[in-house]
Formats: structure tokens, sequence, C-alpha cells
């Protein structure tokens, strides 16, 4: 049985979203509702990847400047698979994958693939194709996780400060809307644009869209102290991961300790139903430095180090797959 491919279009959503949600590595950013909320950025190239009249592989994508990309509008992405697929039909989806990108006078598919915390079952089977396809790696970042089977101790300094915020009178609050806006206001694009010149990837009104459609996935944490919003986090959750998209806290929510503290009762809550914490990335300047402040505070809640890997391909390599493909099955 032959496989083949097809560009994403807006009839397909349904196919799409049923498949996303029967991954073995998909998460809710890959549901066409949270795609293409910036719709309008970005010329979509997503791919389906079916063996008969049946899906066994997705890629989340864009075009931009002759290259296919995981899609940029993503905090990751790459080839998303059937739960039970093969290592042989994973060799047959990225084939016919670059075979479609080669007809369509494209040379170059740069891939994130999906951290392998987010799976449900091994996933290195696209690492072993990757190889024999001679993918140029050619950026790595560094998330900070916490698994909770094997949590290690808070750091002592994290412990100081916790107890330093612990002094004041405070109070943590989740929510939707109102959270979002407080802490967008107040807290996190004030931060950004003094300290880095930049805004937060996602407008207030473009967060709170997500989070209205994505009630379950999208929560929004804030400490307060004497009434006032000191710190937040902003999470993207998936049912075994909690990942802080933002993180940010006042100069007074820092200092007095009220940021570690909100974060000691965000993991403890998260892990009440779910197994991995991510901090996520410590990275500047596509990968090449570390955020050594970041670095250290994430460590000292026990974060430790899983690679996001970014590889580039080019599409004549497909024939360094031909071994492994058949269409007899």
């Amino acid at each position: 049985m032959s496989f083949t491919v097809v560009r994403y279009s807006p009839e397909l959503k349904p196919d799409w979203d049923e498949f996303v949600c029967k991954a073995k590595n998909s998460t809710f950013l890959f549901y066409r509702d949270f795609m293409d909320y910036h719709s309008d950025r970005f010329v979509d190239f997503s791919l389906l990847v079916y063996k008969g009249n049946e899906i066994f592989a997705l890629l989340p994508a864009n075009f931009s400047a002759g290259i296919v990309h995981s899609h940029q509008g993503l905090s990751y992405g790459g080839f998303v698979f059937k739960n039970d697929i093969r290592l042989t039909e994973t060799a047959q989806c990225v084939y016919q994958v670059l075979d479609f990108l080669h007809a369509e006078n494209i040379n170059e598919l740069k891939v994130k693939i999906v951290p392998d915390f987010y799976s449900s079952c091994p996933v290195d089977d696209i690492k072993y194709v990757l190889w024999l396809l001679k993918a140029e790696l050619y950026r790595m970042d560094t998330a900070l996780i916490v698994n909770r089977k094997e949590q290690l101790p808070l750091q002592d300094r994290r412990r100081r400060s916790i107890k330093k915020s612990n002094k004041y009178e405070t109070s943590i609050r989740s929510g939707g809307e109102y959270e979002l806006t407080e802490f967008w206001n107040k807290i996190l694009e004030p931060n950004l644009m003094e300290r880095y010149n930049v805004k937060p990837v996602h407008s207030l009104a473009e967060i709170i869209k997500l989070q209205r459609k994505f009630p379950d996935n999208i929560h929004q944490y804030n400490i307060y102290c004497n009434n006032m919003i000191v710190a937040g986090t902003t999470l993207f959750t998936n049912k075994s991961v909690a990942h802080a998209q933002y993180i940010s806290g006042s100069s007074e929510g820092r200092s007095q300790g009220h940021l570690d503290s909100l974060f000691e009762f965000v993991m403890k809550e998260m892990f009440n139903q779910r197994e991995v914490f991510d901090f996520g990335i410590c990275n500047e300047d596509g990968g090449k430095k570390l955020n050594m402040g970041l670095l250290d505070w994430k460590e000292g809640f026990g974060g430790r180090t899983c690679i996001h890997n970014f590889y580039n391909i080019n599409t004549e390599a497909r024939l360094n797959l031909t071994t492994m493909i058949s269409d007899d099955e």
C-alpha cells in the first residue's frame, strides 16, 4: 500500500485535529485552532502523509524564502506520528515528504523535532532517519525540566527566597482573562520592554483568544502582595507536561522571593496531574549563548537539561532512505 502526501487545506481540519488527538508525539499546539490564530503572519505549508486512506504523519509547517520550516509560529514542530508507527513506516513518511517538496522545487526542510518528554512512547525512530539523511544539526536549545519521578530538592537559595516571601501577606490566584490582563499589562510587557526592548510573542488579545479556545490547556497563575500583582506565569499544559510559556516578576516580586514562592506552589499543583514540569529554554542568539542567571534560577528548582534539536535536511538526501522503504505492505 503506497504512501501519499497532501498539503493541508481547511476542509481537512477535522481529520488533522482527530489525528493530533491520537498521535504519539503531539500537543495541543498542533490543533488548527492554535496554529491558525496567527495565520496572517505565515504562509502555511503543513502536510499530511497517508498510507492508503489512513493518516500516518503530519508536518506542521510554513513556507518562507524558498524553505519549508517546522512551523515558525510554534515552540516546536517537526513530524507528528501515528501512535503505533514502525521504523520503516517512519522512513517512508519522511521520504515521501522530501520527495513531495523536491517536486515542488523546494530544496530545504528545516525541522525542530518535538521534545521527547511530550511523547507517549519512544520516538527515536525519527532521529535514526535523520542520521541516515545526514541532516545537519544546526541549532540546540537547552530546556530545563523537572521529572516528578526523579525530582531533586530545591536549592538552598530558593528555599531562603521562599521563606522571605512567606513573611509578607501574599495570595496566589489562577484564572483566565482578568489574570492574564493583569499579568500582561502590569508585569510581562513592561519587563520585556525595559530589559530586552521586545514584546511577548503573543499579544494580550491573542493569548485571551487562545485561552478561551483551550481553557483546559492554558492557565494563568499570579501572586499578589498586599493585593498588588508582583509576579506571574502562563502555563501551556498537556496530558503529562506543564510548560511555563511566560515567567516574569516585578522588581519586588523577584527581590522579595514572591516569584520563587509562586513556582513552588505551581509545581506542586501541576505535579498532582502531570509527570514533567518544563521551565522552557535558557538560550539566546540561536542557542549559542546561555542566559546564566536564568539557567541558575531554573536549576535551583531541580531543572535539568533536555535538548531541543533543529535540523536542516536537503530534499535530495531522501535517496539515502531507499533501502528502508517499500510499497508492498
